[in-house]
């Protein structure tokens, strides 16, 4: 397997990027524009994609180590619930007002013209469809919607920050500024305190009311692995964009993949589980690989 190491030049803008390490990442460029090229590509991201929206990962280079809320532990009494939302509502409007970089744009892009098929995110921050990707798979939910644990009602993020807000009134006075805070990619914020943080039940049934998102001990709905699966059934090549592949709600589809015949393309700032099962792999950031990426597959 071929390991291209790529420069990492910060994006300065959505069509410059600085040159210094432009032959490091030509040299990623030679062996995954081949590899793609012609074919009609499934891709798959993380939160490296992000990173570049302001929105930190988890596990890239410099990432704070932070260990998310299980399922199990959202579940276990009201006092979880509360550390957990009083952080939420501080964290979820971050991502509210994160913009597509351009990475997500090329993606988008690349999809019109016809080159890449779909996209499956690991990411709940919908930013491939605010670039204006059509065929996206949430694997992991979205951070838009909350969910009733006992009805089933959907209600807007939105909706449930306004009753947060009527009943916690003056909470976050005294946080600080969020330039002082560490935000993750699922809306969680490290907050100096969360006691007391009051939070509502489900308006339609009294139930527990959790984000309509894959919590760590969680499985992605079936429906949506089966739709990402036909996805890399009925693609050439799968490219894997900043994802660590650590878990395997992600890694699945480049086994699937590698089973099926279909070469893998890894793009990652650092190193993934899924290295060994990949025909290419280029070490870069994201954004600036997409970008280049594109520009490559649009010449003539």
């Amino acid at each position: 397997m071929p390991t291209v190491r790529a420069g990492y030049g910060a994006p300065v803008g959505p069509d410059q990027f600085p040159d210094p390490d432009a032959a490091g990442l030509d040299e990623g460029l030679d062996a995954a524009v081949p590899l793609l090229a012609g074919r009609r590509t499934a891709v798959l991201t993380g939160a490296g994609i992000s990173t570049d929206s302001g929105i930190p990962d988890y596990r890239g280079p410099g990432s704070a180590p932070r260990t998310p809320m299980t399922f199990q532990q959202f579940m276990a009494g009201p006092a979880m619930r509360s550390h957990y939302w009083a952080r939420n509502q501080y964290g979820w409007r971050h991502l509210e007002r994160a913009d597509p970089n351009p990475g997500h744009g090329a993606l988008a892009r690349l999809e019109a013209a016809g080159a890449v098929a779909g996209v499956v995110t690991q990411n709940i921050d919908r930013l491939h469809q605010a670039a204006g990707s059509l065929n996206v798979v949430d694997l992991h939910g979205r951070f838009t919607r909350v969910l009733c644990m006992r009805c089933g009602t959907r209600i807007p993020r939105a909706v449930l920050s306004d009753l947060f807000d009527e009943l916690n009134p003056g909470f976050y006075d005294s946080i600080g500024s969020p330039e002082d805070i560490e935000f993750a990619p699922d809306a969680d914020a490290v907050l100096p305190r969360t006691a007391g943080f009051r939070v509502p039940d489900c308006p339609v049934c009294g139930g527990i009311l959790k984000p309509d998102v894959v919590f760590f001990g969680e499985n992605a709905p079936r429906h949506r692995v089966l739709r990402a699966l036909r996805m890399v059934d009925t693609a050439d090549a799968l490219l894997v964009v900043g994802s660590s592949l650590t878990v395997n709600s992600g890694r699945r589809f480049v086994r699937h993949a590698v089973r099926a015949g279909v070469p893998v393309l890894i793009v990652n700032h650092g190193r993934t589980r899924g290295d060994a099962a990949a025909r290419v792999k280029v070490d870069a950031p994201a954004s600036e690989f997409l970008v280049r990426l594109e520009q490559r597959l649009a010449r003539p």
